[in-house]
């Protein structure tokens, strides 16, 4: 759940301080809300519709709370860093996602975002990214089995079994557009593909909180795009791109450590 969670371990402090629900970066405004520690089952079911075999289930302590974007980085965000906007739905407005970005594009923006006076932030590992998108849940998505083009941008011209074929836009929304998930986050599902820090890597037989490293040369995406299905927009479903791609389906959203709220 989103908490006021209590963070051991700040120096000079008899006493764990409290730290805010949400947070802003004073450079862009973007809000980070605050996730509590807590385990949970990632990857899915054998049942779940469209899952794929590397989609393995094992369960994920994430020990440490930490601050996840409440929406996607906005082109206005990135504009504002970087002094360009990428994107290809560029008149679609400052508040519609950055995107037609690569990972090593994003290491750029973090980089000149810390160097404008900004805080640490980073990419999500592919745990916290799906521990945000699950937010309690154990279904396909944070809002049931199924998906609606109520809830999501999605590409439902081609409809899960048993739902009626929609017209999809056909380009990105701006942030806030859907509602959000039980933990206050929107866009985990649809809008853009999301990058994480992880390499690709097979899931392990337990645990694997930490960022995943095995030098596969691929990068994991999470979350689907307002260009794919809602399959691709299921909290477990695992898709990959090499560090360099870019395209009008990419973008991201930040977290940040909750330590870094001690300093």
């Amino acid at each position: 759940m989103v908490v006021l969670a209590l963070l051991a371990g700040c120096r000079g402090a008899e006493q764990s301080p409290s730290l805010p629900r949400a947070w802003s970066e004073p450079v862009t405004g973007m809000e980070l809300v605050l996730l509590d520690a807590g385990s949970f089952a990632m990857g899915t079911p054998a049942g779940e519709v469209g899952r794929e075999a590397g989609e393995v289930l094992h369960r994920v302590e994430l020990g440490r709370p930490f601050y996840m974007g409440r929406f996607e980085v906005t082109q206005a965000q990135w504009q504002a860093v970087m002094g360009s906007n990428p994107s290809r739905f560029a008149d679609c407005g400052g508040d519609c996602p950055v995107e037609t970005v690569s990972y090593l594009d994003v290491e750029r923006f973090l980089e000149r975002l810390e160097a404008l006076g900004g805080h640490r932030l980073r990419l999500p590992t592919e745990a916290e990214w799906e521990y945000a998108c699950r937010a309690g849940t154990s279904t396909a998505f944070a809002f049931g089995e199924t998906l609606s083009t109520v809830q999501a941008n999605f590409d439902d011209s081609v409809p899960e079994p048993g739902a009626a074929a929609g017209e999809p836009l056909g380009a990105t929304m701006p942030a806030g557009s859907f509602a959000p998930n039980r933990w206050g986050l929107h866009d985990l599902h649809g809008n853009v593909w999301e990058w994480t820090a992880d390499d690709h890597c097979p899931y392990p037989g337990d645990a694997r909180g930490p960022l995943a490293r095995c030098a596969s040369g691929r990068k994991v995406i999470r979350g689907g795009s307002w260009h794919y299905g809602a399959d691709s927009a299921r909290c477990g479903l695992r898709y990959t791109h090499a560090p360099t791609d870019e395209g009008p389906s990419l973008g991201f959203r930040l977290a940040r450590d909750a330590s870094e709220a001690c300093r």
